[in-house]
């Protein structure tokens, strides 16, 4: 059974303007709780015991969460081992920097800025010789990634499409074998400047290495003011 979780929250969150002049978007809370409380709780319950959460802007802040609301969890840094936006930044980072903790393990990854559900994240735990991605149906795909695939295998991942090729878009919900460690050194700065995960995801793609798991609760992205409001009402109907 898989038990370590990786999960990145190093950025800053820019798109939540002025909330995140202090904290950390992770940090924002939705009813009167962080963010970030309700992804790690539904993680723990479906089963992932070792938590290795990536920081880097305001890491006093992140540790003091931990603290204040009993998460045991391994702390990284990302900033200190591979610098910040002006060396070295991208999805791919996170990854980079935990190399050694994974001991050769098969891990699951996710974005602290997103929420999925216990059922999902536990439907993640598969130990086999395969990596995954999770998918989900979105009416706009367009404004994503959006997942190719072929009986169940992942073919490419295009971003953000001009023209439909699909709606099922990348949550950013992962689980990895070990194999991710061998295609993160080749992955190259994209047009945009960044070390892209996605790219590093393709390569295990072409060797048909990464088969793709569709969300079958909810998924919940967490970046702008908007989804403040969202969010709280979602939590209000429903129990996560």
């Amino acid at each position: 059974m898989i038990k370590k979780v990786v999960i990145a929250a190093a950025g800053q969150g820019t798109r939540m303007l002025h909330l995140t002049k202090n904290k950390s978007k992770h940090l924002i809370n939705v009813q009167k709780k962080p963010f970030l409380a309700y992804l790690l709780d539904n993680l723990l319950k479906a089963g992932y015991k070792e938590l290795i959460l990536i920081v880097g802007y305001k890491e006093n802040l992140m540790r003091e969460f931990l603290k204040k609301y009993q998460y045991r969890a391994i702390v990284v840094n990302q900033f200190e081992i591979l610098g910040g936006k002006e060396k070295e930044y991208g999805t791919a980072c996170p990854l980079k920097c935990v190399k050694d903790i994974m001991d050769k393990e098969q891990f699951l990854a996710v974005y602290g800025d997103n929420l999925y559900s216990v059922t999902d994240l536990r439907a993640m735990n598969i130990e086999d010789n395969y990596n995954y991605v999770a998918g989900f149906y979105h009416s706009h795909p367009e404004k994503y990634g959006v997942l190719v695939a072929n009986n169940g295998f992942l073919e490419k991942t295009v971003e953000k499409p001009k023209k439909y090729i699909g709606n099922l878009i990348n949550t950013g919900l992962y689980k990895f074998t070990p194999e991710i460690f061998d295609e993160l050194p080749k992955v190259r700065r994209s047009p945009r400047g960044e070390y892209e995960l996605t790219d590093a995801i393709t390569f295990l793609a072409e060797k048909r290495k990464v088969k793709v798991k569709k969300i079958q609760d909810y998924w919940l992205d967490f970046g702008n003011p908007a989804d403040i409001i969202k969010l709280s009402r979602f939590l209000t109907c429903q129990r996560v």
